[in-house]
């Protein structure tokens, strides 16, 4: 394929093995001029994605009342016989990338063997950190940490010789300090490696197929290897559809959750109404305001929102260490990393677990969750890491924006922790999910304006979510074009923030699980094929020197 030929992968500097394929980028797309509006979309991904996402919101909004307990059902049985499926596959993932960055295959450079960054080192990790994490780090900081110690503390319980209570492993009745180490490790678990090298196996397959072997930046590309030209048939478009379907419930998921948080704050703040209907107007405004920002593009919108909420995301965080308590934040955070270290074998066994409800309710949730995000997050992520070698890649992708995971949760988590443990202070504990950050600011200085700083990183994490989301979808259903018709944009962020409402007011929160749980498991399947093809593609690639 020619430079020329394929105007929408930018050339690559230096050496690069390029695959020879008369496939070209678009020619299965059909080019609509409706109006003043103009569409660029691929016949088959588009159609099917749209026509299968547009049924399930008309369906579950006819159907509320009906399908609240069909999902609470579904997300229960996927969770409790396929937890040692996402498990494994986690634990794949790590290995993956951990072999790769003591391989010779690190020194291979995305984008040829001269290629130089497209962004500054600031600008790159503002981009990975808060597409990647912004309001699930929000929601469970304080609520996620607090939940895994106080089950802990609570120890064991059995019924009719079946475990029921939720604490990670052994748990640690009674001791507060081993309560917290488990506590804090669990969380971890959940936040640090496994998750960000779900991620990074898909935007580091993306980033090599993309820009070193010439082919259209969407995920069927990565699979090149394995299926060869019946890639650009029935078997891609298949894998493209899955990407968009995971990506939009995915994306579902964490905006109902920055939904929920928004009008817990507001409700804390300034007595605006709890409910749904609160959370579907939020939805609605945050929607259109993540509409605007699709509209200006990456570098102007994206990016840019990620800067401003990362210096706002920094200095909420310092704030709290200073005002916190801070020699415990401090040495817990090496406390923390020890601890996680320690118990993460027994944390990633996959099979044997007596603690059900943990593995099954927290872990693999949380997987499928990752995974069904692996498409938003790893195209982003591949588009924006231009010109870095497979092992700065790696290296970066899995280690800063886990440090920076285990901060934040040794900060937010800890310090409500310690409120509860040392200052008696009971409400933080007894306080709802969403609401759980607010209370633990409220027994600090200045509780006024950090709940509203609180509220406006919620709302700033919730659109670049979904800007970012609605380029990446819109890339895919486009058959790979990065810059298509921006009506269509339009159209992907509407569709996340209906998505979002139906899920809402089908069921809520356990909604919102079951359809990111569900949608993950089939692209489970997707990325440990995407592993083989990955290695196969990288082992052909010349290394930078």
């Amino acid at each position: 394929m020619t430079e020329k030929e394929n105007h929408e992968v930018m050339a690559p500097e230096g050496k690069v093995n390029p695959i020879d394929t008369d496939y070209q980028i678009g020619q299965d797309n059909i080019a609509l001029q409706i109006g003043p509006f103009g569409l660029d979309i691929h016949n088959r991904v588009f159609m099917i994605s749209g026509l299968a996402i547009v049924v399930f919101v008309f369906l579950t909004l006819a159907f509320q009342n009906q399908v609240g307990p069909l999902f609470a059902e579904l997300r229960g049985w996927l969770t409790a016989k396929l937890d040692w499926f996402f498990l494994i596959s986690g634990n794949i993932f790590v290995l993956v990338c951990l072999g790769l960055i003591l391989s010779p295959l690190g020194r291979v450079r995305i984008g040829g063997t001269e290629a130089k960054p497209d962004f500054s080192y600031l600008g790159w990790f503002s981009m990975l950190f808060a597409a990647g994490m912004g309001i699930g780090l929000m929601f469970y900081g304080v609520s996620e940490p607090l939940s895994h110690f106080g089950s802990a503390m609570g120890g064991i319980s059995v019924e009719n010789g079946v475990r029921t209570d939720w604490a990670p492993l052994g748990a640690a009745a009674g001791d507060a300090e081993a309560a917290r180490r488990l506590g804090m490790s669990a969380t971890i678990y959940h936040w640090a490696l496994h998750p960000w090298a779900i991620y990074a196996v898909l935007a580091l397959g993306l980033a090599i197929f993309s820009f070193n072997k010439g082919l259209p930046l969407t995920v069927r590309s990565v699979f090149y290897p394995l299926l060869g030209e019946r890639v650009w048939g029935w078997p891609g478009h298949i894998i493209d559809v899955l990407a968009v379907v995971a990506t939009l419930f995915g994306l579902a998921t964490s905006l109902g959750l920055g939904a929920a948080q928004a009008s817990a704050g507001l409700n804390y703040l300034f007595g605006l109404p709890l409910g749904t209907t609160t959370e579907v107007v939020l939805v609605i405004g945050i929607t259109a305001i993540a509409t605007l920002s699709v509209l200006a593009g990456l570098d102007a919108g994206v990016k840019r929102l990620s800067e401003i909420n990362m210096v706002l995301a920094a200095l909420l965080l310092l704030f709290v260490v200073i005002v916190g308590p801070t020699l415990a934040i401090v040495t817990g955070f090496f406390a923390n990393l020890a601890a996680y270290v320690e118990n993460l074998p027994a944390l990633s066994n996959p099979i044997g677990r007596e603690d059900a409800n943990f593995s099954q309710g927290w872990t693999a949730f949380y997987w499928a969750w990752w995974i069904s995000w692996s498409p938003f997050v790893g195209m982003f992520i591949a588009r924006v890491s231009r010109g870095r070698t497979v092992r700065e890649f790696l290296v970066s992708v899995l280690l800063v924006p886990s440090a920076a995971c285990v901060l934040w949760m040794t900060a937010f988590g800890g310090t409500a922790i310690s409120q509860l443990v040392n200052d008696g202070y009971q409400s933080v504990a007894e306080a709802a999910l969403p609401l759980q950050l607010f209370i633990m600011l409220d027994a600090l200085p200045l509780a006024q304006l950090t709940s509203f700083i609180g509220i406006i990183l919620v709302v700033v994490f919730f659109v670049t979510s979904s800007d970012s989301g609605s380029l990446v979808i819109d890339t895919i259903s486009a058959g790979g074009k990065v810059n298509s018709p921006k009506p269509q944009r339009v159209f992907w962020c509407t569709f996340e923030g209906l998505v979002a409402i139906a899920l809402i007011l089908g069921g809520g929160l356990v909604a919102l699980q079951a359809m990111a749980v569900s949608t993950g498991f089939p692209f489970t399947i997707v990325l440990l094929v995407a592993c083989v093809s990955l290695l196969k593609g990288l082992a052909s690639e010349p290394k930078a020197s």
